[in-house]
């Protein structure tokens, strides 16, 4: 029976397709990722997701190491701090011989290190016998590889697939070719130092006498094959590639700015960000550009990308440069219903494999989002005030000037002054704001939304998008357009803010359907109006007291969508869950209205709930259910872990707390009514990039009681033209 449930959401992730029934590890860098059990192998149970995979497809389906052809006994496994290394220590089980033991448990310490670096996977064995006699042992692994589309561990069945055409037992490189119905041979490549003794089907056996207290080493990498472009990049041994790997790790650490405090949890959540942000980035042509995440959308998503870019803004703007050069070059320039694409439209998500080759998907290059759009000109107005890097937007001008007509000729389908979405493509998906699930847009007695539908986050998103475009137009010398775009802007303000607020609710709708009706429900996409500014003055605090109120508010973070409304299921992708970044936007937008000690409670609600998780790495969200007493978030099964947006929230929430701005154009820092919670006293920031140079800089409670205690600023260096202010 497939695992696909067949409802009107084409692409939902089946929960029979999880990796979360058992407890797992995974490594990743940037295109290939692997999925582990605790013993380090791949071992599949059911329908489980483990594997290694690369550019959308499953190279690796099975990885499993026995002594004597018996698992061995795990002892302990963990992922190294820098989240590079996975490390698990074995040892043997009892040898029965005849009836008798000959080696008992506990002789033999086994330790595996792996790794994945440049598209390859590394891991080394060593064997230690501590029993005072040698003994002869027998080593073996069992590898496959089926090369399984990763739309088909997601639960898409397929009729018909291609067929694995050789598999090579040469001893020196054990390969399995597969060929696509794309007509395109994907190979992979196992090479074992020392060779294995012999083969029996794709099983490798080693027989090796073990003398006491002398290590006996194996080591392998696997590579991978796509048509005639080899991933291959080294041939280095392991421990030249382990080298290299600490090498790489520590100079794109030094890329990002350096946050500690006196709180080690805190540190660590801190440290796990920045090292889960750093597996995730690719090094496109373009630039650096940060995959959405672990294991389901491990490729470049336009909305995913920009607003992670927004997250890590202050601490890393180099990831906005190649976030915007990226969809830049990828902007839509003609009609394709097929793919949901117009000119000048950005891209929602792009994938490699087989399903995407033949168009089984849609998404080789998939331009179904209604807000990426609006929010590359946002990420363009940002990026530019944080650098002062004018040279990039003269750049990509033509692709904003593209994004601004798209919005006016495409995204306003009815000509109201509101953009709305309606899907084109058969196979592409219904509802396309950052809440894409089939059932994500309903009306307050449950009633679908039917399209074309406005959603309030996006009206907000094209404000924010016209007044930065305002503000580069100006920059730029186009001072006739500056102004057309800024008076377009407060235009749509006061519309939107006449036709979206209910008083009833005290918020805003959800969104406007086709029949221009109010979607009458609270949910925290009205949080992203505070994000992008667009809320009347007179609007803040009611909108602020309805998403503190218990029936948003769990005590982890603001539920997608209020406890009180007939489609809340706290266990759903969109209607009750919580997801970090869509708190961090929250807790932007609040400080942005001087509510900064609002934001504090986002913080410290994400701070409390990474005590519970496991490696404390937020993940891609978690479910609504009330907190409660001695017991941390309940698990979304199929959560991608790391993922881009959720680890970029940390930065984000920082932010709002501190309220730190960096404007590189008139070359000042600004701390405006910093705040920091109960449980730091202190943060030093250093190695924070301002133009050309960097600057350290420390936020110290002058009294530690309370959350409201005054907060100072010590400048440890700084460029010798740029002023740091602290607003109290």
């Amino acid at each position: 029976m497939s695992n696909r449930i067949k409802i009107e959401d084409n692409y939902y992730i089946s929960a029979t397709s999880t990796y979360a029934d058992s407890r797992v590890f995974v490594l990743n860098n940037a295109d290939t990722f692997g999925v582990f059990d605790l013993w380090g192998d791949i071992n599949l149970i059911g329908k489980e997701a483990q594997g290694i995979y690369h550019a959308g497809t499953r190279f690796v389906s099975e990885l499993e190491f026995k002594v004597n052809g018996e698992r061995p006994v795990l002892l302990s496994s963990a992922i190294r701090e820098e989240n590079d290394i996975l490390h698990a220590d074995l040892t043997n089980v009892d040898v029965i011989i005849n009836g008798e033991i000959t080696l008992i448990k506990g002789s033999i310490h086994i330790s595996r290190i792996k790794f994945i670096k440049n598209g390859m996977c590394h891991e080394k064995i060593t064997l230690i016998n501590y029993n005072r006699s040698a003994h002869e042992l027998n080593f073996s692994f069992s590898i496959d590889a089926d090369f399984k589309d990763i739309f088909e561990i997601r639960g898409i069945k397929r009729e018909n697939r291609g067929e694995t055409v050789q598999i090579n037992k040469n001893l020196e490189k054990f390969t399995f070719t597969y060929l696509g119905l794309d007509n395109i041979s994907r190979k992979t490549e196992f090479t074992f130092f020392p060779l294995p003794d012999n083969s029996i089907g794709s099983e490798l056996n080693y027989k090796v006498v073990l003398q006491p207290l002398i290590a006996f080493e194996l080591s392998y990498s696997i590579s991978f094959e796509i048509g005639s472009k080899s991933i291959k990049t080294e041939q280095m041994d392991f421990y030249n590639c382990y080298k290299q790997l600490n090498i790489q790790l520590e100079k794109e650490k030094k890329q990002i700015a350096g946050i500690t405090t006196e709180n080690g949890f805190f540190n660590h959540w801190i440290n796990r960000s920045r090292v889960d942000l750093i597996s995730l980035i690719a090094h496109t042509p373009h630039g650096r550009y940060p995959y959405a995440g672990i294991p389901w959308y491990n490729t470049a998503f336009g909305r995913d990308g920009i607003i992670t870019a927004l997250e890590v803004l202050w601490v890393y703007p180099d990831i906005a440069k190649g976030v915007l050069f990226y969809l830049a070059q990828t902007q839509s320039k003609s009609t394709n219903y097929y793919q949901d694409s117009e000119p000048g439209k950005i891209f929602h998500e792009t994938r490699e494999g087989e399903m995407a080759e033949l168009g089984e998907v849609p998404f080789k290059l998939y331009y179904g989002t209604v807000d990426a759009t609006p929010l590359f000109i946002v990420l363009a107005g940002a990026y530019y005030k944080r650098t002062n890097d004018l040279e990039t937007i003269k750049k990509i001008w033509k692709n904003i000037e593209a994004a601004l007509a798209w919005i006016e000729k495409y995204g306003d389908l009815d000509g109201d002054g509101f953009v709305e979405y309606q899907h084109h493509s058969e196979q592409g998906l219904y509802n396309q704001g950052w809440k894409d699930s089939y059932d994500s847009v309903s009306h307050k007695n449950g009633d679908l939304a039917n399209s074309p539908i406005a959603l309030c986050e996006v009206q907000a998103y094209v404000f924010d998008a016209k007044k930065n475009a305002s503000f580069l137009a100006n920059a730029l010398g186009f001072q006739a357009l500056s102004n057309k775009l800024n008076e377009e802007a407060e235009l749509l303000k006061k519309k939107f803010n006449e036709a979206f607020w209910d008083e009833e609710l005290q918020c805003f709708v959800l969104a406007l359907d086709g029949n221009k009706e109010p979607c009458r429900v609270k949910s925290s996409n009205v949080g992203h109006c505070l994000f992008s500014g667009i809320v009347n003055q007179e609007y803040v605090m009611p909108l602020v007291n309805t998403l503190f109120a218990k029936e948003m508010f769990s005590q982890w973070g603001i539920r997608t969508l209020s406890s009180e409304e007939v489609r809340y299921n706290p266990m759903s992708y969109h209607n009750g869950s919580v997801w970090p970044h869509d708190n961090a936007l929250i807790a932007f937008g609040l400080a942005r209205y001087g509510l900064q000690k609002e934001a504090l409670k986002i913080l410290s609600s994400f701070y409390q709930a990474t005590m519970y998780i496991d490696l404390q790495r937020l993940p891609e969200l978690f479910c609504g259910f009330e907190r409660q007493f001695g017991e941390g978030p309940i698990a979304y099964p199929v959560a991608c872990s790391p993922q881009a947006w959720a680890v970029g929230a940390l930065y984000m929430l920082l932010q709002a707390c501190i309220k730190i701005d960096i404007n590189a154009i008139e070359k000042r820092v600004t701390f405006h009514k910093p705040v920091l919670p109960d449980f730091i006293h202190r943060i030093e920031i250093d190695n924070l990039t301002l133009g050309s140079e960097v600057a350290a800089i420390r936020l110290q409670k002058q009294i530690v009681e309370t959350e409201s205690s005054d907060v100072t600023i010590m400048v440890i260096k700084k460029p010798a033209d740029w002023e740091i202010v602290i607003i109290k």
